[in-house]
């Protein structure tokens, strides 16, 4: 089963399928160190590994388990970042969040608007009951984030990351369909 990416747009933003074009910004944003500090993965190395990833998007979304979406700003168009629902379960309806923004597009309140017009079109078009995210429990910021759209943080997973010697735990949130506000955001 296709899941049918959605081109959606909010007061600020839009989110879109990916196109090739976003191979660069892609890989400028995810080869940071500083950026993925908090991931469980090292910076990338490698520039084809974008082109990896926006090929892996759109067979996720082909098999029916991914939504990713690029976000651009559309008083300009520039690339803003990603965010996505990840293991989409139709029959559990549920799935999980995840995002990553450009450091220059941090603090703006970004990440939470468009995490809350993806959650808006998952509860309403995939019928979720249940939305999972994580964060590393050194991301405040993403910690912030998942608050301020009704996420409850639910429990803490110990030492659930080692990336490049480094281990971390990770803080595991959920969002109910009877808790979500689509006002938020």
């Amino acid at each position: 089963m296709t899941l049918a990416i959605p081109t959606l747009d909010t007061a600020r933003l839009r989110l879109r399928p990916f196109s090739d074009a976003d191979a660069e910004p892609l890989f400028a944003m995810h080869s940071s160190a500083y950026v993925m500090r908090y991931w469980d993965a090292p910076p990338w190395t490698d520039r084809a590994r974008a082109k990896r990833f926006i090929e892996l998007c759109r067979k996720r979304a082909d098999s029916g388990t991914d939504a990713r979406v690029a976000i651009d700003r559309t008083s300009d168009g520039a690339f803003v970042g990603w965010c996505g629902l990840i293991d989409w379960d139709p029959d559990f309806r549920s799935a999980s969040l995840g995002y990553c923004l450009d450091e220059k597009m941090w603090g703006h309140g970004y990440a939470t608007e468009a995490a809350h017009a993806l959650l808006g079109w998952a509860f309403d078009t995939l019928d979720l009951n249940r939305v999972q995210a994580e964060t590393d429990t050194r991301n405040e910021a993403s910690a912030r984030v998942l608050e301020k759209i009704g996420f409850a943080r639910e429990g803490t997973l110990r030492e659930n990351c080692i990336v490049n010697g480094d281990v971390s735990d990770s803080w595991v949130y959920g969002l109910l369909r009877r808790e979500w506000r689509p006002s938020r955001g």
